[in-house]
């Protein structure tokens, strides 16, 4: 690995099990973030190469030793993946950082612990229930449901955050027995191509894990792919209508997780300046490049100016500048046609009647990079569209409400479920308004997302959930077998 360049093969795709030559030579360039440069060049798919991944996948999956091996098999090689994730975690973290704008100190610890994510599947091998024993009532002795891997997954990741996004599909795929072909945005391809590299180095079967950088037309090729059996993909709602209608044409499985529009319930018992100290300090995170941060901030009228007060005060000590700097507290967005939708949208509720409280434009301090400073909107009707639509930035939109019977009326008036909170000190309140907010996850004072439980969202949110045992279901099919007696090969499975 050259240390100008983050990855060892940024030249090639990763199918096969090998570094294979893509079938053009059209190129992608990746830029920084936080300068403006080009950060490093990678290989763009064509048609011919989602073709050969396809193949490979496809092939790994009937023929080759992969979904055949035990659970516990494929445990040790996801164990040996992780352990090489581990020793790669500086480059794939300076990897994210320059891309997407992240912080380098979040970058570092999510990336050393990156290896956690696989380690927790590869676990389930020891205690999650692939077949399980009835009694049938259709005659024979003995009715096994069976969950079997649902075959070659195309995982599609985003750009704000692919470490995780890859690992949430990856993850589960392996240890279900399923093979997959990871597609990378051309904004943030590194972490698959770190992610090929462990892979390569654990010595998994060739075709368990392929790699490719696509542009939205060739993606949606793999979509379309009757060799695909499900997609697994992380991205916007507009993207994901798509591709469920296109899976839908062909009754292919899929998991969806998509925007959002989160609501924050801030009730008359909770302190105003403990409240925004909190949210202020989650907007901010990813330079809030986040599906799930709370952005429409309800609160009772009587309190809305002092949470408006409290909250650009937190803003406008938020220092935002280089995210390799340790004082930094955000950084830049992604790219510039994303500033560019964020100032749109900033434009836009100025337009509709929204009053601009704190920040709105650029930092003055800084010239080069794709900042943007942290916002906050008061006083707007949740019919404005910075109130209805996912902007994808540090831009909260803070909305009165005359009860709380309103406030939840509000919260759940929108298209998106993905993420709430409800911020009160009475826990039977706050147990009350969470089963009432149409929502994936509802944390109580805080944005309290649980990925490791199940992470996912109601209504145009998406459709499934990652994480846990809730998301290894979504790369499972059932089958039940009914059999004259027990086999023996069965009963080891069983325990």
């Amino acid at each position: 690995m050259h240390a100008d360049v983050p990855v060892r093969h940024p030249d090639k795709f990763f199918i096969d099990g090998r570094w294979a030559e893509p079938s053009s030579a059209k190129r992608i360039q990746v830029t920084n973030s936080a300068t403006e440069d080009l950060f490093f060049v990678v290989a763009e798919a064509e048609e011919a190469d989602v073709h050969r991944a396809v193949g490979a996948a496809r092939n790994a999956f009937d023929r080759g030793p992969w979904p055949r091996m035990s659970h516990a098999e494929r445990a040790n090689y996801i164990r040996a993946m992780a352990a090489e994730l581990d020793k790669l975690a500086e480059p794939h973290a300076r990897i994210w950082t320059t891309e997407a704008g992240a912080l380098h100190g979040f970058t570092k610890a999510r990336c050393a612990g990156i290896s956690n994510d696989y380690l927790s599947y590869a676990s389930l091998a020891e205690t999650f229930p692939f077949q399980e024993r009835h009694k049938p009532k259709s005659g024979g002795e003995v009715a096994l449901l069976v969950r079997e891997p649902v075959g070659v997954v195309a995982a599609i990741v985003p750009w704000n955050a692919a470490p995780g996004a890859i690992s949430s599909k990856v993850g589960p795929a392996l240890i279900a027995g399923c093979t997959v072909i990871v597609k990378v945005s051309p904004e943030a391809p590194g972490a698959a191509y770190i992610l090929a590299e462990a892979c390569e180095a654990a010595g998994l079967p060739p075709g368990v894990v392929n790699i490719l950088t696509a542009e939205r037309e060739v993606s949606e090729l793999l979509v379309r792919h009757p060799g695909v059996d499900k997609v697994a993909f992380t991205g916007s709602t507009v993207a994901g209508r798509r591709i469920a209608s296109i899976c839908g044409e062909r009754v292919a499985r899929c998991t969806l997780e998509l925007g959002g529009k989160s609501p924050a319930i801030v009730l008359d018992d909770y302190d105003v300046t403990t409240a925004a100290q909190s949210i202020a300090s989650r907007a901010i995170f990813l330079t809030g490049q986040v599906c799930a941060s709370l952005t429409r901030i309800i609160v009772n009228r009587n309190r809305h100016d002092a949470l408006v007060e409290a909250l650009s005060e937190n803003f406008r000590n938020v220092k935002v500048g280089d995210p390799f700097d340790p004082a930094t507290q955000m950084g830049p967005l992604a790219m510039r046609r994303h500033r560019d939708r964020v100032e749109g949208y900033i434009e836009k509720g100025k337009s509709e009647g929204a009053i601009l409280a704190t920040g709105g434009g650029r930092p003055a301090h800084l010239d080069r990079g794709f900042y943007i400073e942290p916002t906050v909107f008061c006083n707007v009707d949740n019919t404005f569209a910075i109130a209805r639509e996912e902007i994808f930035g540090p831009v909260l939109a803070v909305i009165p409400a005359d009860s709380d019977e309103q406030a939840v009326d509000i919260a759940n008036d929108t298209i998106y479920g993905l993420n709430a909170s409800v911020f009160t000190n009475d826990l039977e309140r706050a147990y009350a308004v969470a089963r009432r907010i149409r929502s994936g996850t509802v944390g109580q004072n805080g944005m309290r997302n649980e990925g490791g439980i199940a992470f996912g969202g109601f209504k145009q949110s998406g459709i499934g959930r990652e994480g846990g045992t809730e998301g290894l279901r979504a790369y499972l099919e059932t089958k039940v077998v009914v059999l004259d007696g027990m086999p023996e090969s069965a009963g080891r499975v069983l325990g």
